[in-house]
Protein backbone atom coordinates (compact mmCIF):
# COMPACT_ATOMS: atom_id res chain seq x y z
CA UNK A 1 0.00 0.00 0.00
CA UNK A 2 1.00 3.58 -0.53
CA UNK A 3 1.19 5.44 2.77
CA UNK A 4 0.90 9.13 3.53
CA UNK A 5 1.52 8.58 7.26
CA UNK A 6 3.37 11.30 9.11
CA UNK A 7 5.30 10.99 12.33
CA UNK A 8 2.77 11.58 15.13
CA UNK A 9 3.11 14.94 16.85
CA UNK A 10 4.92 16.66 13.99
CA UNK A 11 3.76 19.30 11.53
CA UNK A 12 0.45 21.17 11.63
CA UNK A 13 -1.51 17.95 12.14
CA UNK A 14 -0.68 16.21 15.36
CA UNK A 15 -1.91 12.76 14.39
CA UNK A 16 -0.80 10.38 11.63
CA UNK A 17 -2.22 11.12 8.21
CA UNK A 18 -4.52 8.44 6.86
CA UNK A 19 -3.08 5.59 4.83
CA UNK A 20 -4.55 5.81 1.36
CA UNK A 21 -5.25 2.88 -0.85
CA UNK A 22 -3.04 2.02 -3.80
CA UNK A 23 -3.26 4.84 -6.29
CA UNK A 24 -5.66 4.17 -9.15
CA UNK A 25 -3.98 6.64 -11.44
CA UNK A 26 -5.09 10.24 -11.98
CA UNK A 27 -8.74 10.56 -12.82
CA UNK A 28 -9.48 12.91 -15.71
CA UNK A 29 -12.46 15.06 -16.57
CA UNK A 30 -13.02 12.86 -19.61
CA UNK A 31 -13.48 9.88 -17.28
CA UNK A 32 -16.64 11.31 -15.74
CA UNK A 33 -19.92 9.48 -16.41
CA UNK A 34 -21.99 10.80 -19.26
CA UNK A 35 -25.12 8.73 -18.64
CA UNK A 36 -26.12 10.56 -15.45
CA UNK A 37 -25.65 13.77 -13.48
CA UNK A 38 -22.25 13.86 -11.79
CA UNK A 39 -21.85 14.38 -8.05
CA UNK A 40 -19.31 16.82 -6.63
CA UNK A 41 -18.58 16.24 -2.95
CA UNK A 42 -17.77 19.27 -0.79
CA UNK A 43 -14.61 19.31 1.33
CA UNK A 44 -14.16 22.53 3.31
CA UNK A 45 -10.66 22.80 4.77
CA UNK A 46 -11.72 25.83 6.79
CA UNK A 47 -12.44 26.76 10.40
CA UNK A 48 -15.56 28.79 9.59
CA UNK A 49 -17.66 27.33 6.77
CA UNK A 50 -21.39 27.57 7.49
CA UNK A 51 -22.07 23.83 7.64
CA UNK A 52 -18.91 22.01 8.66
CA UNK A 53 -16.39 24.69 9.56
CA UNK A 54 -13.56 23.35 11.69
CA UNK A 55 -14.36 19.66 11.20
CA UNK A 56 -11.74 19.16 8.50
CA UNK A 57 -9.30 22.03 8.96
CA UNK A 58 -6.49 19.64 10.03
CA UNK A 59 -4.84 17.94 7.05
CA UNK A 60 -5.32 14.41 8.37
CA UNK A 61 -9.04 14.92 8.97
CA UNK A 62 -9.50 16.59 5.59
CA UNK A 63 -7.77 13.74 3.80
CA UNK A 64 -9.85 11.18 5.69
CA UNK A 65 -13.06 12.99 4.74
CA UNK A 66 -11.89 13.28 1.14
CA UNK A 67 -11.27 9.54 1.01
CA UNK A 68 -14.71 8.93 2.51
CA UNK A 69 -16.24 11.03 -0.26
CA UNK A 70 -14.14 9.33 -2.91
CA UNK A 71 -14.86 5.77 -1.88
CA UNK A 72 -18.46 6.68 -1.13
CA UNK A 73 -19.04 7.50 -4.77
CA UNK A 74 -18.30 11.19 -5.30
CA UNK A 75 -17.25 11.76 -8.90
CA UNK A 76 -15.39 14.97 -8.02
CA UNK A 77 -14.08 16.30 -4.71
CA UNK A 78 -14.37 20.08 -4.43
CA UNK A 79 -11.76 21.39 -2.00
CA UNK A 80 -11.94 24.91 -0.58
CA UNK A 81 -9.70 26.75 1.85
CA UNK A 82 -11.65 29.98 2.30
CA UNK A 83 -15.21 30.32 3.56
CA UNK A 84 -17.65 32.63 1.78
CA UNK A 85 -20.45 32.37 4.34
CA UNK A 86 -21.97 35.66 5.54
CA UNK A 87 -19.74 37.22 8.18
CA UNK A 88 -16.66 35.15 7.38
CA UNK A 89 -13.25 36.78 7.07
CA UNK A 90 -11.10 36.59 3.93
CA UNK A 91 -7.78 34.76 4.13
CA UNK A 92 -4.56 35.38 2.26
CA UNK A 93 -3.68 33.17 -0.71
CA UNK A 94 -0.75 31.88 1.35
CA UNK A 95 -3.03 30.70 4.15
CA UNK A 96 -5.51 29.26 1.66
CA UNK A 97 -2.73 27.31 -0.03
CA UNK A 98 -1.29 26.04 3.25
CA UNK A 99 -4.70 24.57 4.06
CA UNK A 100 -5.48 22.89 0.77
CA UNK A 101 -2.30 21.94 -1.11
CA UNK A 102 -1.32 18.98 1.12
CA UNK A 103 -4.89 17.69 0.88
CA UNK A 104 -4.96 18.03 -2.90
CA UNK A 105 -1.67 16.17 -3.26
CA UNK A 106 -2.84 13.30 -1.06
CA UNK A 107 -6.24 12.88 -2.69
CA UNK A 108 -4.80 13.18 -6.20
CA UNK A 109 -2.44 10.35 -5.26
CA UNK A 110 -5.50 8.32 -4.27
CA UNK A 111 -6.94 8.82 -7.75
CA UNK A 112 -9.51 11.53 -7.09
CA UNK A 113 -10.61 14.09 -9.63
CA UNK A 114 -10.27 17.33 -7.68
CA UNK A 115 -11.98 20.65 -8.14
CA UNK A 116 -10.60 23.62 -6.22
CA UNK A 117 -12.96 26.25 -4.89
CA UNK A 118 -10.92 29.45 -5.17
CA UNK A 119 -11.10 32.92 -6.63
CA UNK A 120 -7.34 33.49 -6.37
CA UNK A 121 -5.28 33.01 -9.53
CA UNK A 122 -2.10 32.08 -7.65
CA UNK A 123 -3.95 29.49 -5.60
CA UNK A 124 -5.60 28.11 -8.73
CA UNK A 125 -2.25 27.71 -10.49
CA UNK A 126 -0.59 26.01 -7.52
CA UNK A 127 -3.59 23.75 -7.00
CA UNK A 128 -3.38 22.60 -10.61
CA UNK A 129 0.34 21.91 -10.12
CA UNK A 130 -0.54 19.85 -7.02
CA UNK A 131 -2.92 17.62 -8.95
CA UNK A 132 -6.27 19.41 -9.20
CA UNK A 133 -8.16 19.14 -12.48
CA UNK A 134 -10.97 21.72 -12.23
CA UNK A 135 -11.20 25.30 -10.96
CA UNK A 136 -14.46 26.35 -9.27
CA UNK A 137 -14.53 30.14 -8.98
CA UNK A 138 -17.27 31.89 -6.99
CA UNK A 139 -16.13 35.42 -7.77
CA UNK A 140 -18.67 35.95 -10.56
CA UNK A 141 -18.70 39.49 -11.94
CA UNK A 142 -15.68 40.41 -9.80
CA UNK A 143 -13.36 37.72 -11.23
CA UNK A 144 -9.61 38.29 -11.26
CA UNK A 145 -8.68 39.62 -14.73
CA UNK A 146 -5.76 37.16 -14.84
CA UNK A 147 -8.01 34.12 -14.37
CA UNK A 148 -9.13 33.75 -18.03
CA UNK A 149 -5.49 33.65 -19.19
CA UNK A 150 -4.67 30.93 -16.65
CA UNK A 151 -7.62 28.77 -17.68
CA UNK A 152 -6.83 29.27 -21.37
CA UNK A 153 -3.18 28.33 -20.80
CA UNK A 154 -3.87 25.28 -18.64
CA UNK A 155 -6.89 24.12 -20.68
CA UNK A 156 -8.78 22.90 -17.63
CA UNK A 157 -12.52 22.93 -16.91
CA UNK A 158 -13.66 26.06 -15.13
CA UNK A 159 -16.85 26.62 -13.16
CA UNK A 160 -18.10 30.10 -13.99
CA UNK A 161 -20.52 31.11 -11.24
CA UNK A 162 -22.86 34.06 -11.20
CA UNK A 163 -22.43 36.57 -8.40
CA UNK A 164 -22.64 40.34 -8.31
CA UNK A 165 -20.74 40.91 -5.08
CA UNK A 166 -19.12 39.50 -1.96
CA UNK A 167 -21.31 36.82 -0.38
CA UNK A 168 -19.84 37.57 3.05
CA UNK A 169 -21.99 40.67 3.45
CA UNK A 170 -25.56 41.71 2.77
CA UNK A 171 -25.40 42.61 -0.87
CA UNK A 172 -27.37 45.62 -2.15
CA UNK A 173 -26.86 44.23 -5.64
CA UNK A 174 -29.18 41.30 -4.86
CA UNK A 175 -32.09 43.09 -6.49
CA UNK A 176 -33.57 42.04 -9.81
CA UNK A 177 -36.51 42.99 -12.01
CA UNK A 178 -36.32 39.54 -13.63
CA UNK A 179 -33.77 37.35 -11.85
CA UNK A 180 -33.74 34.59 -14.45
CA UNK A 181 -33.29 36.90 -17.42
CA UNK A 182 -30.66 39.01 -15.67
CA UNK A 183 -28.61 36.07 -14.38
CA UNK A 184 -28.73 34.44 -17.82
CA UNK A 185 -27.56 37.67 -19.46
CA UNK A 186 -24.76 38.26 -16.96
CA UNK A 187 -23.54 34.67 -17.14
CA UNK A 188 -23.53 34.92 -20.92
CA UNK A 189 -21.49 38.13 -20.69
CA UNK A 190 -18.96 36.41 -18.42
CA UNK A 191 -18.86 33.40 -20.71
CA UNK A 192 -18.12 35.57 -23.71
CA UNK A 193 -15.22 37.29 -21.91
CA UNK A 194 -13.59 33.97 -21.07
CA UNK A 195 -14.07 32.65 -24.60
CA UNK A 196 -12.60 35.88 -26.02
CA UNK A 197 -9.55 35.30 -23.80
CA UNK A 198 -8.99 31.90 -25.40
CA UNK A 199 -10.88 29.53 -23.11
CA UNK A 200 -12.50 26.71 -25.08
CA UNK A 201 -16.31 26.90 -24.66
CA UNK A 202 -16.52 23.19 -23.84
CA UNK A 203 -14.37 23.78 -20.75
CA UNK A 204 -16.83 26.24 -19.21
CA UNK A 205 -19.35 24.99 -16.64
CA UNK A 206 -22.07 27.45 -15.66
CA UNK A 207 -23.39 27.83 -12.11
CA UNK A 208 -26.39 30.11 -11.42
CA UNK A 209 -24.85 30.95 -8.04
CA UNK A 210 -27.64 30.11 -5.62
CA UNK A 211 -27.32 32.27 -2.52
CA UNK A 212 -24.74 34.59 -4.05
CA UNK A 213 -26.34 38.02 -4.55
CA UNK A 214 -29.72 36.26 -4.30
CA UNK A 215 -32.43 35.73 -1.73
CA UNK A 216 -34.59 32.64 -1.29
CA UNK A 217 -37.20 33.72 -3.83
CA UNK A 218 -34.45 34.30 -6.40
CA UNK A 219 -32.96 30.86 -5.73
CA UNK A 220 -36.25 29.05 -6.28
CA UNK A 221 -36.90 30.98 -9.50
CA UNK A 222 -33.46 30.02 -10.83
CA UNK A 223 -33.98 26.36 -9.96
CA UNK A 224 -37.32 26.31 -11.75
CA UNK A 225 -35.63 27.88 -14.78
CA UNK A 226 -32.79 25.37 -14.96
CA UNK A 227 -33.70 24.28 -18.53
CA UNK A 228 -33.10 27.88 -19.64
CA UNK A 229 -29.52 27.65 -18.41
CA UNK A 230 -28.84 24.34 -20.16
CA UNK A 231 -29.99 25.96 -23.42
CA UNK A 232 -26.84 28.13 -23.33
CA UNK A 233 -24.96 25.05 -24.53
CA UNK A 234 -22.70 24.48 -21.53
CA UNK A 235 -22.64 22.05 -18.65
CA UNK A 236 -24.58 23.41 -15.67
CA UNK A 237 -23.70 22.88 -12.02
CA UNK A 238 -26.26 23.28 -9.23
CA UNK A 239 -24.89 24.07 -5.76
CA UNK A 240 -27.79 24.16 -3.31
CA UNK A 241 -26.52 21.89 -0.56
CA UNK A 242 -27.61 22.90 2.95
CA UNK A 243 -27.95 26.55 1.94
CA UNK A 244 -29.88 29.10 3.96
CA UNK A 245 -32.95 29.15 1.71
CA UNK A 246 -33.47 25.46 2.50
CA UNK A 247 -33.20 26.19 6.21
CA UNK A 248 -35.93 28.83 5.79
CA UNK A 249 -38.12 26.39 3.89
CA UNK A 250 -37.84 23.82 6.68
CA UNK A 251 -38.21 26.28 9.57
CA UNK A 252 -40.37 25.45 12.55
CA UNK A 253 -41.79 28.00 14.98
CA UNK A 254 -39.85 30.68 13.15
CA UNK A 255 -36.51 28.93 13.59
CA UNK A 256 -34.60 27.88 10.47
CA UNK A 257 -33.50 24.27 10.22
CA UNK A 258 -29.83 23.76 11.04
CA UNK A 259 -27.48 23.00 8.12
CA UNK A 260 -27.22 19.31 9.00
CA UNK A 261 -31.03 19.08 8.92
CA UNK A 262 -31.21 20.22 5.30
CA UNK A 263 -29.85 17.09 3.60
CA UNK A 264 -33.25 15.64 2.67
CA UNK A 265 -34.23 18.87 0.93
CA UNK A 266 -30.83 18.93 -0.77
CA UNK A 267 -31.43 15.39 -1.98
CA UNK A 268 -34.73 16.43 -3.55
CA UNK A 269 -33.01 19.29 -5.36
CA UNK A 270 -30.30 16.92 -6.62
CA UNK A 271 -32.95 14.65 -8.15
CA UNK A 272 -34.93 17.51 -9.65
CA UNK A 273 -31.79 19.16 -11.01
CA UNK A 274 -30.70 15.93 -12.67
CA UNK A 275 -34.17 15.48 -14.16
CA UNK A 276 -34.02 19.01 -15.59
CA UNK A 277 -30.68 18.68 -17.34
CA UNK A 278 -28.04 19.62 -14.77
CA UNK A 279 -24.61 18.24 -15.55
CA UNK A 280 -23.65 18.12 -11.88
CA UNK A 281 -24.68 18.80 -8.30
CA UNK A 282 -22.36 20.04 -5.55
CA UNK A 283 -23.32 18.49 -2.21
CA UNK A 284 -22.14 17.60 1.28
CA UNK A 285 -23.78 14.14 1.34
CA UNK A 286 -22.39 12.74 -1.89
CA UNK A 287 -23.57 9.15 -1.43
CA UNK A 288 -27.23 10.06 -1.08
CA UNK A 289 -27.19 12.38 -4.09
CA UNK A 290 -25.41 9.72 -6.13
CA UNK A 291 -28.28 7.33 -5.40
CA UNK A 292 -30.78 10.02 -6.38
CA UNK A 293 -29.20 10.88 -9.73
CA UNK A 294 -28.85 7.18 -10.58
CA UNK A 295 -32.59 6.78 -10.05
CA UNK A 296 -33.27 9.76 -12.30
CA UNK A 297 -31.01 8.32 -15.01
CA UNK A 298 -32.85 5.00 -15.06
CA UNK A 299 -36.26 6.67 -14.81
CA UNK A 300 -35.47 8.86 -17.81
CA UNK A 301 -34.29 5.84 -19.76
Amino acid sequence: MDSLAAVPGTGPATSPLPVVRKARGPKNFADLPTDRCVVMGILNVTPDSFSDGGQFVAADKAIAQGLKLLYGGADIIDIGGESTRPGSQPVSPEEEQARILPVIEALAKAGALISVDTKNVDTAAKALDAGAGIINDVSGMTYDPQMPALIAERKVPYVLMHSRGDARHDDPKAKYDDVVAEVLAELTELRDKFVAAGVAPELLILDPGLGFSKNGEHNWALLRALPEFTKLGHKVLVAASRKRFLGSLLSEAGKAAAPAERDNATLAISALSAANGAWGVRVHDAGASLDAVKVVSVWAG
